[in-house]
């Protein structure tokens, strides 16, 4: 692997928390692309695993600032410690079950580099299979399309969160996923980072609404990609490389259908009647006891 150069102008920070094997495939697919041409800085904040992972990551690579939590602080507060102490001017928020392929961080950097009204992008983000995550081309989840994905079945083509076919070419999102987002740090800055109200799921569609706030843009580049082995962390989904405990799948869920509520109520709320809002508390309650049914059977969410 070349050295890169002094000054890095990209600081990548990757939050990992008991995923030893994906975090170390993750790091070989980021060094894997970097070039003498490249100025990046890597650092992984752990989240008190218990397993190998700070040892390996150590030994393997050695040019990795690595940050120990004192404790598992959850996403958001886990990634705030290194962000907070990030001092390039572009910060990429990668996860640990991620694999990168050549060329993606370099071109969704140069992109932002070149469109200085964009504030945060990503790339395509796929699972396993090659399908798309539905996580990094979204609509915010207001009622109308957090109702035609979840409740209405063949609709669900029509929501924000629909996997239809989408253009080939840049173009503005309503949000994005914190698995790959490539952030102009000084916006990050601005905003605080990411809102430590939500402790799982939630804070990167947080983070795209209040970014869009500021009048900055929120970005997709189609064309290069990563691989997200999607809940391997949380168990909620098959694409995960992990089992995990049906306790920890349980949590995870309920904080899932937390983030929503959070979410609503600190941006939504305010837009509707009280008569309305209990609807769609009702609705989220009812999300929460289908996702804990479907775990108790041994299904994914």
């Amino acid at each position: 692997m070349s050295k890169p150069r002094s000054n890095p102008t990209l600081t990548i920070v990757i939050l990992s928390f008991n995923v030893e094997r994906l975090l170390i495939d993750c790091l070989k697919s980021v060094f894997a692309t970097q070039t003498t041409a490249n100025s990046w800085k890597v650092v992984v904040a752990d989240n008190v695993s218990s397993d190998n992972s700070v040892a390996s990551v150590k030994k393997l690579f050695p040019q990795v600032e690595i940050i120990q939590n004192s404790q598992n602080l959850g996403f958001s507060k886990g990634n705030n410690v290194a962000l907070r102490r990030v001092n390039t001017e572009y910060t990429l928020l990668l996860n640990p079950d991620t694999v990168v392929y050549p060329h993606t961080i370099q071109k969704v950097l140069t992109f932002m580099i070149d469109h200085p009204k964009v504030g945060a992008a990503t790339c395509r983000v796929e699972l396993p299979d090659g399908s798309l995550d539905y996580s990094c081309h979204r609509g915010f989840p207001d009622p109308w399309n957090t109702f035609l994905y979840f409740f209405a079945g063949k609709l669900k083509k029509f929501s924000g969160y629909s996997d239809k076919p989408i253009p080939d070419i840049p173009h503005e999102i309503d949000a994005l996923t914190g698995a790959f987002a490539m952030i102009r740090t000084k916006v990050g800055k601005k905003l605080n980072w990411l809102d430590e109200d939500y402790t799982w799921n939630g804070e990167d569609l947080d983070f795209c609404y209040r970014l869009k706030q500021l009048g900055w843009k929120v970005m997709y580049i189609p064309d290069v990609k990563i691989t997200h082995f999607k809940g391997s962390s949380s168990g909620l989904w098959k694409t995960g490389q992990y089992q995990v405990a049906k306790a920890k799948k349980l949590t995870a869920a309920r904080q899932g259908v937390d983030a929503m509520r959070i979410f609503y109520n600190k941006h939504l709320k305010v837009k509707y009647p009280w008569i309305f809002n209990q609807f769609i508390y009702l609705g989220m309650f009812l999300l929460k006891t289908i996702r804990q049914a479907k775990i108790h059977l041994g299904q994914g969410i």
